[in-house]
Parts: structure tokens; sequence; C-alpha cells
């Protein structure tokens, strides 16, 4: 099914794209090439038909004898139908051709739609997080809570990354401050890498604001959208993975209600993994605060009290994460023949189903 729906978004991605082509824009760089094929199709099938019509003359043992039409019998007005298959072959043919040419744009600028979102990760390094939970399929450089974290945020790049998505990531690490380790990209190879370094441990035991402030990882998340203008977007979310040991709803004059309603103004919505091992939904006593005030954002909260319990939770919220962004993109001397290439062949296909899957259209005359 996966496939199947790649192949799905592809296809429409690609339709999308052709029909938001003007002709005016489009230069041929094979053209003399297609007319050229052209012509020798032409002419070859003239040739064709001319021998035939030569050869058609003898009578032989390829004629076929059939009984008089009586002048009562009504010619049915249906029959020229049975060409329907032909000529569906025939208008793929100028597409083809088109495709042959070698269209391309030298520069456009395109508001394009993709399946993806811009997706804000937030990890928690503080103190707290060094408490153990124990993974087996995540692969972690030790037990410790944070290492789990990491290697569930990098397990949820890849998830992503094997989908039919076109995200906008950032990270982002917190503690007592909040810092963005990579803006929103759609280079998740630098995303993953700079995951691979904030797991290191020396790097960990280089991060020196300790505490857990989860509220300034939002507050830190929130800015990030709106520095790169992404508050009025659509398609945006938070995924924070912490051990929610933290009860700060205050920060500089702003309470956890306001930062809340800001991210549901502007539809952000707050997915929380709460990772304590062992330690199911109330186990920790900030579980109430952190699950109400999550899901006033339009997100979920995760109290992952094992593996499973994570690789579960990210699973849910890439299910939850397919939604569409729209994106302006420049692009210079591409490539447009795939459209015209995939209209030709669909037609194609579609009179080799008419004639091979319907007598209808293999009657005679």
């Amino acid at each position: 099914m996966v496939p199947l729906r790649e192949l799905s978004v592809a296809i429409r991605g690609l339709l999308t794209e052709w029909l938001r082509l003007r002709w005016n824009d489009l230069r041929f760089a094979e053209a003399r090439t297609a007319l050229f094929v052209l012509v020798v199709l032409l002419a070859s099938s003239l040739l064709v038909l001319a021998a035939r019509r030569v050869w058609s003359r003898k009578a032989g043992r390829t004629h076929v004898a059939l009984p008089a039409v009586l002048p009562v019998m009504r010619r049915s007005y249906l029959s020229a139908t049975r060409h329907a298959a032909f000529l569906v072959f025939l208008l793929g043919i100028p597409f083809f051709a088109v495709a042959l040419a070698d269209p391309h744009t030298t520069f456009t600028r395109d508001e394009v739609t993709y399946p993806g979102r811009r997706i804000a990760i937030l990890l928690d390094a503080s103190t707290s997080m060094t408490m153990k939970f124990t993974s087996v399929k995540l692969q972690t450089a030790g037990n410790p809570a944070f290492f789990t974290t990491v290697a569930a945020a990098e397990h949820f790049m890849r998830l992503r990354m094997a989908g039919p998505y076109h995200d906008l990531i950032g990270l982002i690490q917190f503690g007592n401050e909040a810092y963005v380790v990579t803006p929103f990209t759609t280079d998740y190879q630098n995303v993953l890498l700079s995951i691979k370094l904030i797991s290191n441990p020396k790097e960990w035991g280089r991060f020196n604001d300790w505490g857990t402030t989860i509220i300034q990882g939002i507050a830190q998340g929130t800015q990030l959208f709106r520095t790169f203008d992404f508050l009025n977007a659509s398609g945006n979310l938070m995924v924070v993975f912490t051990d929610g040991r933290d009860d700060q709803e205050t920060l500089r004059g702003r309470t956890l209600d306001d930062l809340v309603s800001e991210a549901r103004k502007y539809r952000i919505p707050v997915y929380m993994i709460r990772t304590a091992f062992n330690m199911k939904l109330g186990d920790v006593v900030q579980d109430r605060l952190w699950k109400a005030a999550i899901e006033r954002t339009g997100g979920r909260f995760y109290p992952a009290a094992d593996e499973e319990s994570i690789l579960k939770a990210m699973d849910e919220i890439d299910k939850l994460s397919a939604g569409s962004i729209n994106v302006r993109q420049y692009t210079a001397q591409r490539p447009r023949f795939a459209g015209y290439t995939l209209v030709a062949v669909a037609l194609w296909l579609t009179a080799g189903v008419m004639k091979l899957g319907f007598r209808h259209f293999r009657t005679f005359p």
C-alpha cells in the first residue's frame, strides 16, 4: 500500500506541476529532432497504407466474403465509435512529440504545494534526562533517557524521509534556555548530522543549561516559526521529546496559558512524547499539567513508559502529520518533459485497454 500511495502522490504532484506550466515559458532543445521523427513516422505510415492498398486489389485467400446487406437494414450511428480507441491513440502523439522535443524552462518562480509539514523538533537536554530509560530497537549511546529521546528524534526523521513528504525541519535543544540547532530546512542530512552531534556524550556534557524549562522550548519553537514568517501558514507543528519533569508556568511575564493560546491561534499543534521509564500516565507529577496544556494546542500528549510506547507514538504522529505546505520555488533550466510523457503514456494505455478489453472496439467493419 505504501508504494501505491507514494506513486499516487508523485503522479498528482507531476500533473499539478504540468498544469501550472505556460506554453510561452517553454523552450525546446530538440525541436528539429522531434519534427524529423514525426515526419519519418508519418511517411512510414503512408507507405504502409499505400502498399496495403495495392495488394488489396488482388483477390486472394486474405479476402473475407460477406453476405449482401439489405436496403431495409438501417445503419447504426454508433458504429463509428469503434474507432474511438484509435483516436485516443492518435491524441497521445502530439504530447509524445512535445516530450520528445525536450521542453524546459529557463527560470520560473512557482507557488508549489507539497505533501508535508513544517516541523520543529524540540529535545530536552536537562539534568533529569540522565535517568535510566532502557531501549533495544533504538540505537542509543547509553541508558540515560536523553540518548533514547535523541535516537527517537532520529527515528522520526527517517520515518518522514521514507514517506512522500517535503517537510521543512527545524531542531531545537533546550534546558533552562532553548537554542536553535538547525533552522527550518529541507536538508535532512544536515538535521540528522546535528542530531548525531548533540547526542555525543562529550557534547551533551558541555551543555550547561541543566534545568528543565519546557515552556522555554515551546516559546523558542514559536519564535522560530515567527522568524521564518510561518505563523499564518498552514502545516505547522512541534514535536517535543522530554521527561516532563517541569512545573514552571511562567516565562518573562508570560504564562503557559498565553503560549498555549498563541500556539492554538496560529494553528501550531504541539505533540509531546513524555519519556519516563516504567511510569504511566499520572506517575509523573507534572503529567496532568502538560497533558491539559498540550491538548489545548490541538496536539496530543504521549506518556511513553517504554520503547514500544515511543515507537507507537511516533508512528501515530507520522500518520497525523500528512498535511501539505505551500512553498515559493525558484528553478532554472529545469526539464519539463515528464508531464507530457505521462499524458501520452496514459492515453496510449487507455487506447490499449479499450482495444483489448472491449469487444466493441474490435468489430469489423
